[in-house]
């Protein structure tokens, strides 16, 4: 009996390992036949090893996941993988394309792995719904794109490599040449600078403070000024205080 096999597509090298390890701890039969970073590197490594399932991110450079799906002719079984659940949840309510938001759930993904299984065994793909969805997911991302904010920090903790969700970072600080990141569970120092994050977060959540300071809007408590237009913020569960410069203040008129 021929392996089930599997392509991950993800041009995130730390996504791609992470999920390479977590199918191999729950569908140890499955053979990962390749990995690849984009959405022509999809088409070629998937004529090359004609898997059985494709877990594609939806947010590739070159073609997306939604184009290099329509390209693979519906002879895979595919596992959306996204940061943009908006677009992912469509495609599922079809019935044809599994999601993943990320980052991973462990139990999202067993429960994906399950039906998968059950799917390739009774070689269950369901053309007219597979394209239904495909159809569908495309025009949200036509009429509903959104700026691509960031959605994770990859910041190194001892040793590891953590994957922090921004939305659970309490504001970050810039400390010389590096940055600190302050989340629910830590912190840690990564290379990117105050600058760079302030174009990558979302404005509608993160606020520049203070030429060192980006701090996330649902953690601040309380905002508490003084002298010459500055101000001090109070956080919620920390107790760190955090400045407000008079260039910023602005963006806290109404506290």
């Amino acid at each position: 009996m021929q392996p089930i096999t599997a392509l991950i597509a993800d041009d995130e090298p730390l996504l791609r390992q992470h999920l390479r390890a977590q199918l191999q701890r729950l569908w140890p039969d499955l053979r990962i036949a390749d990995e690849a970073r984009n959405g022509y590197e999809v088409l070629e490594l998937f004529e090359a090893h004609q898997p059985d399932v494709v877990f594609l991110d939806i947010q590739m450079p070159g073609l997306n996941g939604i184009e290099a799906a329509r390209a693979l002719a519906r002879r895979a079984h595919l596992v959306f993988v996204t940061a943009f659940e908006q677009y992912a949840i469509q495609a599922f309510e079809q019935g044809a394309i599994d999601y993943l938001v990320k980052p991973l759930d462990p139990e999202r993904l067993a429960d994906t792995v399950g039906r998968l299984q059950q799917r390739v065994r009774h070689s269950q793909v369901d053309h007219a719904a597979l394209e239904l969805a495909l159809g569908r997911i495309s025009q949200a991302m036509g009429t509903q794109r959104q700026p691509a904010w960031l959605q994770w920090i990859k910041a190194s903790v001892g040793a590891s490599v953590r994957l922090v969700p921004v939305d659970q970072v309490a504001y970050f600080r810039a400390e010389e040449k590096y940055t600190l990141v302050a989340w629910d569970e830590g912190e840690a120092l990564i290379r990117k600078s105050i600058r760079e994050l302030a174009e990558e977060l979302d404005p509608a959540r993160f606020v520049q403070t203070h030429r060192s300071v980006i701090v996330n809007l649902k953690y601040v408590r309380e905002m508490v000024r003084g002298m010459n237009e500055t101000a001090d913020l109070h956080l919620h569960g920390r107790s760190e205080v955090l400045p407000v410069s008079r260039s910023y203040l602005h963006h806290f008129r109404q506290m």
